[in-house]
């Protein structure tokens, strides 16, 4: 695993001035669309997955539209402030807004959070982050069968942190339990890096969190498996939860979305700049390096695949305690 190291300048603006930014910005033809900077809001603090892989698309955005992205931070409720805020906002194109899933799925059905999923208008899920499971690197499991094997014997001793309730990391860790047939207790911590703090200070036995992780604490722990389709390029060595007999793929979903209010063409037109820069050789060599996996879903495809998703998470809410009111 690589060590690497980001230095941020992180800017944090208020719900009004992101309002006022906004509504400064005047109707023009798709022709012209661009023609200067775009608001790029992150619904959470700066700092995680969110932030770094904006950070990398806006190393990207203006060789491909032109124009700057300008990131902003609104956080707060796990995403729900700015979610809940984004229809009131001007459909100018000139505002968009990071979005996650599980989040916006599970969200609603937990309790009334100032929005539903239908509600939000996604324009491109550009990448995921698989789940994967993490122990020091001198733990006694050299293998996710060691862990395995240690649940069977031990029910509920075998305790992972992770980035909070409801999130991809706890739905990975209830999917692990039904499918290896284990036992095992989700410890909830706010956000990744509390959660990766927990296994480096031995306070749980591992962590179930990003794979984006791994490339934060070099030689400080372990991946023992990988929830992707096949290895990650960032971490060759990791086999992933499938070759190793467990069908458990998945991680969080990142894109960005509009205001409902905003033009179909220009909806288009954001959902293609954003794709453009998933294609772009510098930016996805990034984001691969640091535990990504560039997914690249266009707005024509989105009803499909939020429908898909919809009823993948509906299906394991029950299981994560969540009494759906839909």
């Amino acid at each position: 695993m690589r060590t690497n190291n980001f230095k941020y300048v992180f800017a944090t603006i208020s719900a009004a001035a992101i309002f006022s930014v906004s509504l400064n910005s005047s109707a023009e033809s798709v022709e012209n669309y661009p023609s200067k900077p775009m608001n790029y809001i992150i619904p959470f603090s700066a700092g995680g997955e969110s932030d770094l892989a904006a950070r990398f698309q806006q190393a990207s955005f203006e060789k491909v539209a032109g124009v700057p992205a300008i990131i902003q931070y609104m956080a707060g409720a796990g995403g729900a402030a700015a979610w809940s805020q984004l229809n009131r906002m001007p459909g100018d194109g000139y505002t968009v807004m990071g979005i996650n899933i599980p989040h916006t799925i599970l969200q609603p059905l937990q309790k009334d959070v100032g929005y539903q999923t239908d509600d939000l208008t996604p324009v491109n899920y550009d990448h995921y982050t698989p789940d994967a499971i993490f122990v020091l690197a001198d733990s006694q499991f050299e293998t996710l069968n060691d862990l395995i094997d240690y649940a069977k014997k031990n029910p509920a001793m075998v305790t992972f942190s992770g980035s909070g309730s409801y999130s991809s990391n706890n739905i990975a860790q209830v999917r692990l339990d039904e499918l290896a047939g284990v036992t095992t207790t989700y410890i909830p911590y706010n956000g990744t890096g509390p959660a990766i703090t927990a296994v480096l200070g031995n306070q749980v036995v591992a962590g179930f969190n990003y794979a984006s992780s791994g490339s934060n604490y070099g030689d400080k722990l372990r991946m023992l498996a990988i929830a992707a389709e096949e290895r990650l390029p960032a971490y060759p060595e990791v086999p992933t939860f499938r070759e190793l007999g467990i069908e458990l793929v998945g991680g969080a979903y990142r894109g960005v979305a509009v205001p409902s209010s905003t033009p179909e063409k220009i909806k288009q037109k954001v959902s293609d700049i954003f794709s453009e820069i998933s294609t772009d050789p510098e930016h996805k060599n990034k984001m691969e390096a640091n535990g990504f996996v560039i997914t690249n879903i266009t707005y024509d495809k989105m009803d499909e695949f939020i429908t898909a998703r919809k009823k993948e998470y509906t299906a394991v809410a029950e299981k994560l305690g969540i009494v759906t009111q839909q």
